[in-house]
């Protein structure tokens, strides 16, 4: 507990059973009040490997429900258990949980509502061993969406993300597609709604049992992307009504 905010930590898992015990060791548990694991019909043992750390919050997907699906029963349930502040940290050790303080005094301290891990300020990206390929679209689709958005985020693509209880419950998350474009939807609904997203450096890694998506699904990522700036201007401007921005 920070500032007398309740924060939880929750861990979208696929496959994670080699790297979830690395992430949980580095959460800081003198301020992270709760732990959700969601295994997304995991293969291997990674709710098994949960259970044996000691996670009390464990939901396994009976149908592999996508990346975008796994965050949104990740936030449900965060917010059941009266979650002030929410971060979402991915158990395949790519990202460390030692920027959870930093994330969320930002938060707790009412600077910013939602803050960004990005691995494009300070190179972490390049150093962390992302592919030359995947660093050029970074950069190519940020500029995009910024230009389209109107905004100067330094990545709109980080899967370490921070939200107040405030932005979880404004954004429409549910409208937002089940698969990876899921980030990017969401990252529009917040500065739709008039939130502001601050960025901390984040440090990465890439190693063989760190998640990553091919080149076929990258672009199509790509494509998603371009669409979600395209349809955020549109609407911004009058010129359509979309669901992913409609409040039910």
């Amino acid at each position: 507990m920070l500032n007398n905010k309740k924060i939880i930590v929750v861990l979208p898992a696929y496959n994670a059973g080699l790297t979830l015990e690395k992430t949980y060791s580095e959460i800081p548990f003198d301020i992270v009040d709760d732990v959700i694991l969601v295994d997304d019909a995991s293969k291997d043992n990674t709710s098994e490997v949960g259970k044996e750390l000691g996670i009390k919050h464990i939901i396994k997907h009976e149908k592999n429900k996508g990346y975008g699906g796994n965050q949104k029963t990740c936030y449900d349930k965060a917010l059941s258990l009266g979650a002030d502040i929410v971060i979402m940290v991915h158990p395949d050790y790519q990202y460390t949980p030692k920027l959870i303080m930093a994330m969320s005094s930002i938060i707790a301290y009412d600077v910013y509502p939602a803050v960004f891990g990005s691995r494009i300020l300070g190179m972490g990206a390049l150093k962390g061993g992302m592919p030359l390929y995947k660093y050029i679209f970074n950069r190519c689709l940020t500029l995009f969406q910024n230009v389209l958005m109107g905004q100067k985020l330094s990545e709109y693509h980080t899967g370490y993300r921070a939200f107040s209880s405030e932005v979880l419950k404004k954004v429409p998350y549910k409208n937002c597609s089940d698969d990876f474009v899921f980030d990017n939807e969401m990252a529009a609904q917040i500065f739709y709604n008039g939130f502001e997203i601050a960025e901390v450096t984040c440090p990465t890694k890439y190693f063989p049992e760190a998640s990553s998506i091919n080149f076929k699904r990258s672009s199509i990522y790509g494509l998603g992307v371009m669409r979600t700036s395209i349809i955020y201007r549109m609407q911004k401007m009058g010129l359509g009504s979309f669901k992913i921005f409609k409040n039910s």
